[in-house]
Order: structure tokens, then C-alpha cells, then sequence
């Protein structure tokens, strides 16, 4: 699986895809300098249970640690995620 991640003026997404078809995104607004909202995550109904939510949401991560820029999880899914997971929240805002 490859992650992809695009940028199209303010809005941006990490997309997970296998032999050609994205199989799963993560996608967020930027909210100013230095701050993204994760407003949305999808993967393929085929795909669930596979762990790509997450891979999706460690890509985010990884991108907000090398780029100073701190997370605001209004999806659902990235929001369940930060509760969980104490070792990401370095980059909640």
C-alpha cells in the first residue's frame, strides 16, 4: 500500500492506495498557520478492519511532526484515535 499526500490550496489528504485504486483517505482544512483540522476519514468498505484509518492518521502525524504544525481531530475517527493513543498527542492543538 502506498500513502499519498496532496495539497490544493487550504485543504489537503493522505490517500491510501493499492494496485491503483485509493482504497482510503484522511483529509483536512488548514486553519491557519501551522494548524490543520482532520475533518474527514474513509476507507473502502472492503478494506475495513485492515488498520488503514490508522496508517492514514500516522502519515498526518508524521507530516505535523517534520512540519511544525499541530492537529486539530474534528473527524471522528482521528479524534477516537488521539483519546487512545497518548504517544501522538505532541501535535493536538
Amino acid at each position: 500500500m502506498l500513502v499519498k499526500h496532496e495539497v490544493n490550496g487550504n485543504k489537503g489528504g493522505f490517500y491510501a492506495i493499492e494496485e491503483g485504486k485509493t482504497i482510503g483517505e484522511m483529509t483536512y482544512s488548514a486553519a491557519g498557520p501551522g494548524k490543520i483540522i482532520i475533518d474527514h476519514t474513509e476507507v473502502d468498505p472492503e478494506e475495513k478492519g485492515k488498520g488503514i484509518g490508522h496508517v492514514l492518521l500516522m502519515k498526518a502525524v508524521e507530516y505535523a511532526r517534520e512540519n511544525n504544525v499541530k492537529i486539530l481531530p474534528l473527524c471522528p475517527f482521528a479524534k477516537a484515535s488521539f483519546d487512545r493513543d497518548v504517544n501522538i498527542r505532541d501535535v493536538l492543538f
